[in-house]
Order: structure tokens, then sequence, then C-alpha cells
């Protein structure tokens, strides 16, 4: 008895979707270039202010500034299309959705926020601001991500285009982590 010829199963299933799935997540990596970018610039501005603090640098003090300069850096995007943020950021905000005037706000309690940082006034208030601020906004991108729908981030104003997803969520709450645990080292 003679078995048939051996044929190679023609790829489906996991083995042919992988070519495809590699090319989608080189679309959507390339999606977060902009927030990679500004990101690695936060990064990189904290490290500097935290050199000129000599050897006494310490890991608390570099989270403390890498804060300021992020919350400054996302304001100041937001701020360049200020009307485009908080058309944006109403969608999926929770208060911004009811309040127009709070949307328009945001960018200005991030700038605040992160001079608030900076300049280490009153940083436990800073702290707790914080950790409402980006603790009710994760609420907001939480809702939208549950509810399936495909926005624009806001985070980065209305100039740079970033997919609400689940880096935004991580985003708000790393900030918020972050925060309380620089809030809870005074406590």
């Amino acid at each position: 008895m003679q078995l048939p010829p051996y044929k190679a199963p023609h790829p489906t299933g996991p083995a042919r979707r992988l070519p495809d799935t590699l090319h989608l997540l080189k679309i959507q990596l390339r999606d977060y270039v902009p927030l990679l970018a500004l990101l690695a610039v936060t990064v990189l501005a904290a490290s500097a202010k935290d050199a000129s603090y000599g050897p006494d640098g310490r890991p608390l003090r570099w989270m403390h500034d890498f804060m300021g300069f992020f919350l400054l850096v996302f304001a100041l995007l937001k701020l360049f299309d200020l009307p485009g943020f908080a058309d944006g950021f109403q969608k999926y905000d929770l208060l911004a959705k009811h309040s127009r005037r709070y949307a328009l706000a945001y960018p200005f309690i991030e700038l605040a926020l992160g001079l608030g940082y900076l300049s280490f006034w009153r940083p436990p208030t800073v702290y707790l601001a914080t950790m409402i601020v980006l603790g009710f906004g994760a609420l907001g991108v939480i809702t939208a991500l549950a509810r399936g729908l495909d926005l624009k981030c806001a985070c980065m104003g209305s100039a740079l285009k970033v997919p609400l997803s689940t880096v935004a969520l991580v985003e708000d709450i790393a900030m918020f982590a972050m925060a309380a645990g620089l809030w809870l080292r005074l406590h």
C-alpha cells in the first residue's frame, strides 16, 4: 500500500493571519509615534532637571518633574486649537459632555498642575488635584472604550491624531498612580 504524496496545507488560520497582524501592528504603532516622541522629550526634560540636582537626585523627584513636564507639554498641545480640543474631549469625558466650559478650561487646569509641579507649589494639593482630575478622566476613557466608540484621543489636542485606546487609559491611570504615590509619600 502506497501513501498519497504529502501536500502542505494551504496556509489558513493563525499562520495565514500573521502577516496581516504584523501589518496592522505597524499601522497601530505609526499612530502612536507623536505620543512616543512627546513621552521621550518629557523623559529627557525630567532627566535633565534631575541631573541638575547633582548626585542627590532621587527617583521620586524625577517622577515629580516628569509629571510637571508631561502636563505642560500636553496642555500646550491642547491650547494650539482650544475649540478643536474641546469638541473632541466632549465626545468622551464625563464632565465635558455636560459642560463646554469645563472642556475649554481643562488645558488650563493641566497647565496649572504642570506649573504647580515644576514650582513645587503646595505639592500635597497638586498631587490630590492631579488624582481627582486624571482619575475622573480615566473613568470617561473607560466608558468610551466599553461602549466601543471609535474616537480620536483629545489628549494631544486636535493637531496630533492619536486613537482613543487603552494607551490613553494607561496614561491617565499611570499619572493618577504616580500622583497617588507622591501624595502617599508625604502622609
